[in-house]
């Protein structure tokens, strides 16, 4: 049973830095792409960053570009969100998905860990 499960969640002010980790179990995750999402409250999930099943071509949302990085080691199956230059914009429960990379859609998704900056 594939399982995702995020941690690092929290509390900043704006300007603060957060890492983000998720825990993938279940099988072996080296062939999937993996991805951090995010939703606010009332607003639609949206697309955070996301790394290739090799590790090497990360991508972001504008939004966040330049001030997060996503990084994974595929041998420990983790994947990491360092977040910088928070903003209270940035406020959201923010989720791991993982796809295989044929798939165009993420198909498992973590429980969220909340992301909470203040200004």
């Amino acid at each position: 049973q594939v399982q995702l499960v995020e941690s690092g969640g929290g509390l900043v002010q704006a300007g603060g830095s957060l890492r983000l980790s998720c825990a993938a179990s279940g099988r072996s995750f080296s062939t999937y792409d993996m991805g951090w999402f995010r939703q606010a409250p009332g607003k639609e999930r949206e697309f955070v960053a996301a790394s290739t099943w090799s590790g090497s071509i990360p991508y972001y949302a504008d939004s966040v570009k330049g001030r997060f990085t996503i990084s994974r080691e595929i041998g420990k199956n983790m994947v990491y969100l360092q977040m910088n230059s928070l903003k209270p914009e940035d406020s959201a429960v923010y989720y791991c998905a993982a796809k295989v990379r044929s798939r165009n859609d993420y198909n498992y998704w973590g429980q969220g860990t909340q992301v909470t900056v203040s200004s």
